[in-house]
């Protein structure tokens, strides 16, 4: 049964590289009806009982993930075995957890990772798409932790990206230890998802530095979370 229901969502192609796994078009509507039913759960749960503020948390983090799809499609550099330096596609995700805290940037950002993957599938087993996509980039939303915390954004962005960052190399080890030839998989998986996440993550943290871009965002925030 689980294998009639797999074979229906997940296309399974046997290349001389190995196996791949894409969604068929059923698994992307799927997938899509999951991303519509996150963010009905983001208005519903999202900690309080008036809507009109949760119908606000719902359009920025729309916003986000629009923003995060745009910049992610025009990327800098992407990498032959998954990953791409992109212009702060991380950043967008980020701040919806900055905005409206943990829960509401976890949400989104499992959201955005089941689009991207929608998008711009990349699967060589089926359980590493959940890490590399789902759950790497609901890891974004920790940004929120440091929400009313001094500098904030930055420390959370930090914090988000690192949590990501983990997550892929985590999946390296485990799943792309094989090009990692004579070197050390956990050498190379450290060394492989830093060459694209750093670039993007540093120029992101040089950026927020500057105070005109921290008060800009100061007033963002003030204007997502008044009523």
């Amino acid at each position: 049964m689980f294998q009639k229901v797999f074979d229906f969502l997940i296309d399974t192609n046997v290349t001389e590289w190995g196996t791949d796994y894409t969604p068929t078009m059923a698994g992307n509507i799927t997938l899509l009806i999951i991303i519509a039913l996150l963010f009905i759960a983001m208005l519903v749960f999202s900690g309080g009982n008036r809507t009109k503020a949760n119908a606000k948390q719902l359009a920025f983090s729309a916003v986000a993930m629009t923003l995060a799809v745009v910049t992610s499609i025009y990327t800098v550099y992407k990498f032959p075995f998954g990953g791409s330096i992109t212009l702060f596609r991380m950043f967008f995700i980020s701040l919806i957890g900055y905005l409206y805290g943990t829960r509401v940037g976890v949400m989104t950002g499992i959201a955005y990772g089941l689009l991207d993957f929608v998008l711009d599938p990349y699967a060589i087993h089926f359980i590493q798409p959940l890490l590399d996509y789902p759950i790497a980039f609901g890891f974004l939303g920790l940004s929120g932790v440091f929400a009313k915390s001094k500098y904030g954004i930055i420390k959370g962005y930090i914090l988000a990206v690192f949590g990501r960052y983990l997550c892929h190399v985590l999946t390296g080890i485990i799943f792309f230890s094989e090009y990692a030839g004579d070197q050390n998989p956990i050498i190379y998986s450290l060394g492989y998802n830093a060459s694209y996440i750093a670039p993007e993550a540093i120029i992101t943290i040089l950026i927020l530095m500057i105070p005109a871009v921290r008060q800009g965002l100061t007033q963002v925030k003030r204007m997502a979370i008044q009523n």
